[in-house]
């Protein structure tokens, strides 16, 4: 009787131990992964079918391809109706003839407004034209502004006085004359070497040219505007604009 009972609990453990060795999954080692994807790419065959042409589509036409008109309106504040009504001829001109464009000035809303038609060729000529009216409306004259249209390469950026440094009454009187000069010699020395075109208005000083040129420029004004004397700042640019030359 001792000996069935001894009996009956190992063999309840050799059942456990095969239902334990039945649940666990074996896992493939990465070799035999490895092992198994190269000979799966050395079976495929290499020398198959050519890929299909690719596929033709037709035409777009060009109405579809320009999208729907597209206009820009400008506003002219009131101290430049006059100046806008004098060039107006200079300023329609290009606009129309060069970049096929339409464009008026709506007199309720003092706004001059710049649409797409018809014969619009080249989609970036309305903002050629933006950027040109833009400028005349800042203070640049009709034959800087056009230089907009003309070139590719050319940008409008403009910045506060105060932006630099935070002047009132007379401080921000004599920062705006540093940077003026006695009849405005400062100015024209500035844009004749740097090759940009600069306009003070109040606090807001506009600077049209190329991206470098912008950058040579608005370093000198802000300059000035610290407080540097102009014959310093005067050396500072010639020898950068040196630098310039030689390296083109």
């Amino acid at each position: 009787m001792d000996t069935d009972k001894n009996t009956t609990p190992d063999a309840g453990a050799n059942m456990e131990t095969k239902d334990d060795t039945e649940s666990f999954t074996k896992v493939k080692s990465r070799k035999t992964q490895k092992r198994k994807r190269e000979q799966d790419g050395l079976d495929m065959d290499t020398e198959g079918p050519v890929a299909s042409k690719r596929p033709q589509f037709p035409p777009i036409s060009s109405d579809k391809l320009r999208g729907p008109d597209e206009m820009r309106k400008i506003a002219v504040p009131a101290h430049r109706y006059t100046p806008l009504k004098e060039n107006w001829l200079k300023i329609f001109t290009p606009i129309v003839e060069n970049l096929h464009l339409q464009v008026r000035f709506n007199l309720k809303t003092r706004n001059v407004e710049i649409k797409t038609c018809k014969e619009t060729q080249d989609i970036g000529s309305l903002t050629k034209a933006s950027d040109f009216v833009k400028a005349f409306v800042l203070g640049f004259q009709v034959e800087d502004a056009l230089a907009l249209i003309r070139l590719d390469e050319l940008f409008l950026e403009s910045f506060d006085v105060t932006d630099v440094k935070p002047l009132k009454g007379d401080h921000l009187s004599r920062a705006i004359g540093r940077i003026a000069g006695k009849g405005g010699k400062t100015k024209f020395t500035i844009e004749n070497v740097t090759k940009t075109r600069i306009v003070l208005a109040e606090t807001k000083v506009h600077i049209l040219g190329s991206f470098q040129n912008i950058k040579m420029a608005r370093t000198a004004i802000c300059n000035l505007i610290l407080g540097s004397p102009p014959s310093k700042v005067y050396g500072n640019i010639r020898v950068v604009a040196s630098r310039t030359a030689e390296r083109f």
